[in-house]
């Protein structure tokens, strides 16, 4: 997560209001205020603003915040604009979305409902930070406009505690929304199960738990699933999968929050919120009696659906670029141009799993430095094996070789990306130490 501030701009001509908006706004954060509109500032890039509808440019002029939001988008269009008036006459607030405001405040503003608010876009924010250095951190890579609203619809539910459901293709990333879904909780638990994979006598025992002695095996007393995830998520991945006496008793545990161990005689409450995948059409499966309709509404208080990576082809270059950064440790390779515009016309059954496992490949398979069109042809459409382009002679030096290869990589380098900041960030090396090889190894570049 960055650590830099989001910057906040406040338009209302009540300095005390404005203020308290101030001291209303969560920590990541910082304010500007204008009590004028041709008091905003003008050199800053603005994520979120927050506008008074009745705002005046001078005493006695009509209301200018319709103006102030399209003054505000003009600059910067990503802004997330939230009008704010006491006026709730359905013309005015219409108006206020019309202009581009996605959301409505109603004054007197509310400390929660404000607080809540700005957490919410700055949890968008964050999701649209892509750090290719922290391979660890769960990252939503693409931006597309499927992706930009996934990421909206993410941040939308921060702080909710409604079930969801997630659903989509095989290998699309429903496990990586249900992560950020999770982490942008802050440090909470979350506990995943594939459904597929839990045997229909040991469901009560998985997911409840058990008391020592309740069953032949049962030697020592089991946490289950759902108290383990005790104030925090239960991932349920393939839920699909899950029979039906097993989704009866889902729904129970649903409807109550009660856990009873296998064995105990008490049973108890736990807060849990249910995030379920699924990667077949559960309404489908609901007519054809192999799904529960009274669990899917229990499921899908709120649902996310992921588009097949065939229908945002436009993500291909930044995904793909972000999987083989991550081989970057072991290996310094990257895409010519031309291997996006071949990865770009295969449909990818398989979603972003098998672009993974393609790009893993192509790291292995790829005689250069470079990963070329005929590479991932090869790979992907069984076409003759590409040539590395060059016969090795044996007899030269290892040196000799070594530099040649150099040589080769940075002329790929520099006709590909004609910039020499990029290039050094690249090969990451310095700026003197380029210019030196491009010298002594005769390189001419435009």
């Amino acid at each position: 997560m960055s650590t830099d501030l989001l910057n906040l701009l406040i338009v209302d001509d009540d300095a005390m209001l404005a203020n308290s908006v101030k001291l209303m706004a969560p920590a990541g954060f910082k304010v500007y205020i204008a009590t004028k509109p041709e008091l905003i500032p003008d050199h800053v890039f603005y994520h979120a603003a927050m506008v008074d509808m009745h705002i005046l440019s001078k005493v006695g002029e009509t209301p200018d915040g319709p103006s102030v939001i399209a003054q505000v988008l003009k600059k910067n269009p990503q802004t997330e604009i939230v009008s704010m008036s006491g006026d709730l006459n359905r013309q005015n607030m219409e108006m206020a979305i019309k202009s581009g405001a996605s959301r409505f405040l109603a004054k007197p503003l509310i400390a929660a409902e404000v607080t809540m608010i700005l957490e919410k876009i700055l949890a968008y924010w964050q999701l649209r930070q892509v750090d290719y250095s922290n391979q660890k951190k769960t990252t939503l890579v693409g931006s597309s406009s499927a992706m930009e609203q996934v990421r909206k619809t993410i941040a939308s539910l921060k702080g909710e505690r409604s079930s969801v459901l997630i659903e989509g293709d095989t290998g699309t990333g429903k496990d990586v929304v249900a992560r950020l879904l999770s982490q942008q909780e802050g440090a909470k638990p979350f506990v995943t199960i594939n459904c597929a994979g839990i045997p229909e006598n040991l469901f009560e025992s998985e997911f409840f738990g058990h008391i020592k002695g309740s069953f032949t095996g049962a030697d020592q007393n089991k946490v289950g699933l759902c108290e383990a995830a005790n104030g925090g998520d239960l991932f349920l991945d393939e839920i699909e999968a899950l029979p039906l006496g097993q989704q009866a008793k889902l729904l129970r545990f649903l409807e109550t929050g009660e856990v009873k161990k296998v064995g105990a005689k008490e049973a108890f409450n736990v807060d849990v919120r249910v995030v379920a995948a699924s990667n077949q059409p559960l309404k489908q499966m609901i007519t054809e009696k192999k799904f529960r309709e009274d669990l899917y509404f229990r499921i899908s208080a709120h649902k996310i659906s992921l588009p097949g990576l065939k229908e945002r082809k436009e993500d291909i270059p930044d995904v793909a670029k972000y999987f083989l950064d991550k081989e970057k440790a072991k290996r310094n390779k990257q895409f010519d141009t031309e291997a996006f515009e071949a990865l770009q016309a295969y449909d990818w059954p398989g979603n972003i799993r098998e672009l993974k496992r393609v790009c893993e490949q192509l790291v292995l398979t790829s005689p250069l430095p470079v990963v070329r069109k005929e590479d991932v042809n090869h790979l992907l459409f069984k076409t003759e094996a590409p040539e590395s382009g060059e016969t090795i002679k044996l007899d030269q030096s290892l040196e000799e070789f070594i530099n040649a290869q150099e040589k080769k990589f940075i002329t790929l380098l520099l006709k590909q990306n004609n910039n020499i900041d990029q290039a050094c960030q690249s090969l990451q090396i310095s700026k003197s130490s380029l210019y030196k090889k491009i010298k002594d190894y005769g390189i001419v570049y435009e």
